[in-house]
């Protein structure tokens, strides 16, 4: 089906359904007509029912008086009468019958006295129940009326008054027997009016039905020609030619596929002027394109949030896969809580192809489309459990006993198990047993020092991760500078990056790994402060000569620090400098103000050339092109703004890795309370009650708290890691997406 064809079947089905419709509203007008008929008939019956029975019971007494005496009944002489509504014989009363809304009830009871001037008699009975209104269709409560009233004048009168109301009127016989005759009809229309509303009603759901069976086949058609139509107004026609043309970006490995499918559909085609596909050399931005699966694609995702990678930049999901999983599970790291990741990540797996289907609620499809991040997040989480030996904060023994033993008897105080002298002092190696395989040896748990030992030992591991993390980010820029032949940028900006963090943070971290290595016991505070403050001896309580973890520390880390501060103006002077120098030597050449490089975190190489349209990782150096005019100033300042948030970002970025011991800490912490002093002293209690009551809090803390906003937080803060300390050192993420033109895609867009 074409979109003519749908158009006509559309329009067919409208007009059905208006025919429907309209029918259908006028039916059940006649409906509810019939039905304020039937109360009617039964409410104002009632009145004269009550008049009949009082005007025979008065019948004598009014034969006596004379005919038109005012006290003879209204009514006598009735059961011979044939009048109805609004008629009577000569000198007779006449009198409308009907229903009016009990909200203006009131008001339309005293328009009528006014105008009458008195001269009506009105009844009213208030129904108990809603009837739905002929004219609003709305249920409204209302209330039967009976007014009486003498001539034709106040007849009209009273008719008027009816209708600016919307009081409905109706026929009412005075006779019983004409009444119960009406009544009877009026009830087997009303029956045949419901079965054919009825039938109105399933032949249209029926319709309706029909409809909604084809409807997404024809949204899905006009979204498709709508893309198709939207795509089409972007080419451009040749008048001369009588031809269309169109530049767009593909791949470089799409490019065949692409001809293919423009000569296939050339020859399927009626036009007389054949395809010609042609690529175009062009200084354009090139958009930015990877390519990716299930696994890496949420990865990506996380990148791109972040911002777009240029052309042929280094993409940071490649390390991002690793590096993202693996930071978390350092603040995670739980054995236990790492396998219950990894089993709703299993589930969601392997429910892939049915949830994928369904239409999911926010926090369901957010967990849903990074079930391959979960799964990995669970997996290293699992292995840093292993490192850090804890399940549910409780020590593992699965890779046999642990190295050490008390030399005397266990002792409990205040919680802590204690060998005699308080600390490991009280230890000794166990007979015929190994230092513990993997991970932090079981001895540690429940003693005094187990919390300094872990918080040392954390702390120090994220001061390594963190400088080998950033170090890998500097390194990830020298790519870029060496793929965009930008030799200006390797030696003015990643040489006295690297320099500065290694001298600084580099040396650090060499203490840390020494110290571990050879099981040294100098005191790196004391170090670092002689190195900083005083270069001589420093009054350290005698301590001072001991710590020295290698001969001539003093001169190596002296040469480090004036390698510090002569690494600052190296990022800072040169480069400007020479940028300058390259723009005279291109005017007095003859070529015009035209910068030789463009900045954005120190020069980029010359423009990376391409084919047109072609695709890939990474955005090529600068913004599209050499700059119109340069600006010395605006290039110093821009470099000095560099250079200072790279000093600075050095030391702040190093300390936010910190986050990595601090969260860990806080997840064992609060493991081990809710495990301490919810699980185990509910169990000890004697009521069974207050064990149940107590494992169930230790769950429901443990899934809420750990498994959820532990689970949140250490991911926010992984993402900071990456986006923040990682990506800014070689990443500018100001490139943009590569879109293709997709029917798939145009079946998601709105209308």
């Amino acid at each position: 089906m074409d979109l003519e064809e749908l158009e006509g079947s559309l329009e067919s089905l409208e007009r059905e359904l208006l025919e429907i419709n309209a029918n259908n509203e006028r039916l059940e007008r006649n409906y509810d007509e019939y039905i304020e008929m039937e109360v009617v008939l039964k409410e104002a019956g009632g009145f004269f029912d009550d008049a009949r029975s009082l005007a025979r019971q008065s019948a004598a007494p009014a034969a006596a008086l004379a005919p038109e005496s005012l006290s003879s009944p209204l009514l006598a002489g009735a059961a011979s009468s044939d009048a109805v509504e609004g008629q009577a014989p000569a000198g007779r009363l006449g009198f409308a019958v009907g229903l009016v809304s009990r909200e203006s009830r009131g008001i339309f009871e005293r328009v009528l006295f006014r105008a009458t001037r008195g001269n009506l008699f009105f009844q009213h009975r208030e129904l108990d129940m809603q009837l739905r209104d002929p004219q609003t269709r709305e249920m409204t409560d209302k209330a039967v009326f009976v007014v009486f009233f003498a001539g034709d004048r106040a007849r009209t009168k009273v008719m008027k008054i009816c209708d600016a109301f919307g009081a409905s009127r109706y026929p009412f016989p005075e006779q019983a027997e004409r009444r119960s005759e009406m009544a009877r009809e009026v009830f087997a229309r009303s029956g045949e009016l419901a079965s054919a509303i009825n039938a109105a009603s399933t032949q249209r759901r029926a319709m309706l039905n029909a409809i909604a069976r084809d409807l997404d086949t024809w949204v899905g058609l006009v979204k498709r020609e709508k893309a198709i139509y939207h795509t089409l107004n972007k080419l451009s026609v040749d008048v001369t030619h009588k031809a269309l043309i169109a530049e767009a970006w593909c791949p470089v490995e799409a490019k065949p596929r692409v001809h293919a499918a423009v000569v296939d559909a050339a020859s399927r085609s009626p036009a007389s002027v054949g395809t010609v596909f042609q690529a175009l050399p062009t200084r354009e931005e090139h958009p930015t394109h990877f390519r990716t699966n299930k696994w890496t694609g949420a990865f990506q995702n996380i990148v791109d949030a972040y911002g777009v990678a240029r052309y042929r930049e280094v993409n940071p999901t490649v390390f991002t896969i690793v590096t993202f999983p693996f930071l978390f599970a350092v603040m995670f790291g739980d054995f236990a809580h790492g396998l219950l990741m990894v089993a709703f990540a299993a589930f969601l797996v392997y429910r892939e192809k049915q949830m994928g289907k369904q239409k999911l609620n926010e926090m369901i499809d957010m967990a849903f489309g990074g079930r391959y991040v979960i799964l990995l997040m669970g997996i290293f989480s699992v292995f840093a459990g292993l490192i850090y030996n804890e399940a549910f904060s409780m020590p593992l023994t699965i890779f046999g006993k642990s190295h050490y033993e008390c030399a005397h008897p266990l002792e409990v105080h205040n919680g802590f198990r204690l060998c005699p002298g308080g600390n490991v002092d009280g230890l000794v190696r166990a007979p015929g047993t190994l230092p513990y395989p993997v991970g932090v040896d079981p001895i540690w748990h429940g003693t005094r020092t187990e919390l300094p030992f872990v918080n040392g030992f954390k702390m120090k591991m994220s001061i390594v991760m963190g400088v080998a993390h950033m170090s890998l980010g500097v390194f990830m820029s020298l790519f870029n500078h060496l793929y965009f032949g930008d030799s200006l940028s390797v030696w003015c900006q990643f040489v006295p990056e690297i320099l500065f963090l290694w001298a600084m943070f580099g040396y650090l971290v060499m203490l840390i790994i020494a110290k571990w290595v050879t099981g040294s016991t100098i005191d790196l505070y004391h170090v670092l402060i002689q190195w900083f403050l005083t270069p001589g001896n420093v009054d350290c309580g005698g301590e001072c000569p001991e710590n020295k973890l290698f001969e001539g520390q003093g001169a190596v880390q002296n040469a480090l620090l004036l390698l510090m501060f002569v690494c600052v103006p190296w990022m800072l002077l040169p480069k400007p400098l020479i940028l300058k120098k390259r723009h005279e030597r291109a005017q007095a050449l003859g070529n015009g103000p035209q910068a030789y490089l463009e900045l954005e975190t120190g020069s980029q190489g010359e423009v990376a050339g391409g084919d047109a349209g072609s695709g890939g990782g990474g955005g090529h150096g600068g913004h599209g092109g050499h700059g119109d005019g340069f600006e010395f100033g605006e290039v110093f300042v821009h470099q000095m703004i560099h250079t200072i948030e790279f000093v600075l970002g050095a030391i702040s970025n190093t300390a936010s890795y910190l986050r990595l011991w601090a969260l860990s800490l806080a997840h064992a912490q609060l493991s081990a309370v809710f495990y301490d002093r919810v699980l185990v002293l509910g169990l000890q209690q004697h009521s069974v009650v207050v064990q149940l009551v107590g494992t169930v809090s230790w769950w429901c803390a443990s899934l809420g708290v750990l498994m959820v906003m532990e689970t949140l937080s250490a991911f926010l803060h992984a993402l900071r890691l990456h986006w923040v300390e990682f990506q800014n050192k070689f990443y500018h993420g100001d490139g943009y997406k590569f879109v293709p033109f997709s029917l798939a895609d145009a079946d998601k867009e709105e209308l």
